[in-house]
């Protein structure tokens, strides 16, 4: 399955791979195939970036497997994280608080029954009709006006009474859900209603919106580390799998969709490997490696 024309333009200095459905299995793990290509990269001197959407808090399935620089970039670009300090955010590009207001008053005006979720610094909180994807018994659970809401802070149940209120930690991501439309019509409708106000991409099987502040990419984050290396487009390779993927995808000198990747991606992309079950990312780092 894989290309073997792919032909990195320059020799490989940084390798970018998206997480889901990408470097790791379906069960969420990462193969021992994979952690023996990932410190062989590493060890030739070769950058790896895990690029992701998940939050920091989600990050210590490959936190273990990471040397060298030690840094990820999450929520689609809305933050930069030190692996090897506790999965702490060095970086972040906020959504405003009243830009994410607008974007919930416009879609609930085009897609009525869309519930929403505020994606923090310090952690997720959500409207009663959000589907309860991953349980976070820390969330607050409200009304999206409520928790974008100016100074807002929940009750203290237990801890000083002086605590930050929930409005003091920058918003990295808005999440919208649909309980019936398609995905990809979502997204195309979210688009055409508040494109002009945020950034929208999709990483989930589900009517799952991901929301950033205008701008923010995977890509754009990702050219920014670079060029703070000194690494040009022409010296990274990138792995993904999902629309969030795409910018990231065409940005990168040489890039791959997975055999598992969303037609958008294949369309998007000139070069495959194989599914993320199959260790796609693995089977390529290993010609780069043979190669030099």
């Amino acid at each position: 399955m894989t290309d073997a024309s792919a032909t990195p333009p320059r020799p490989t200095r940084l390798i970018a791979t998206d997480l889901d459905g990408t470097l790791l299995h379906d069960d969420k793990t990462v193969s021992e195939r994979t952690i023996t290509a990932l410190a062989a990269a590493e060890a030739a001197g070769i950058e790896v970036f895990f690029v992701t959407g998940r939050p920091a808090r989600w990050m210590d399935v490959v936190s273990d497997h990471v040397h060298g620089h030690g840094l990820a970039i999450c929520a689609n670009g809305a933050a930069v994280v030190d692996l090897h300090r506790g999965n702490r955010i060095v970086e972040a590009s906020p959504l405003e608080q009243a830009v994410a207001l607008d974007v919930v008053h416009a879609l609930r005006g085009a897609a009525p029954g869309t519930s929403f979720a505020v994606e923090r610094t310090s952690g997720i909180h959500y409207e009663p009709q959000y589907p309860p994807f991953f349980l976070d018994p820390a969330a607050v659970i409200a009304p999206a006006e409520k928790l974008l809401a100016e100074g807002f802070a929940p009750p203290v149940v237990h801890g000083p009474e002086d605590r930050p209120g929930i409005a003091d930690q920058p918003v990295l991501k808005l999440l919208a859900h649909h309980p019936e439309l398609d995905p990809d019509a979502f997204l195309s409708l979210a688009r055409a209603t508040a494109g002009h106000l945020a950034s929208f991409t999709r990483s989930s099987p589900t009517a799952l919106l991901e929301i950033s502040g205008p701008g923010v990419s995977k890509a754009g984050t990702l050219a920014r580390c670079c060029a703070e290396r000194g690494i040009a487009p022409e010296e990274v390779v990138a792995f993904g799998d999902m629309p969030n993927d795409i910018e990231m995808l065409t940005w990168a000198g040489t890039s791959y969709a997975m055999a598992n990747a969303h037609p958008d991606v294949l369309a998007a992309t000139t070069h495959r490997t194989e599914s993320n079950n199959d260790d796609g990312v693995a089977v390529v780092i290993e010609r780069i490696l043979q190669g030099r």
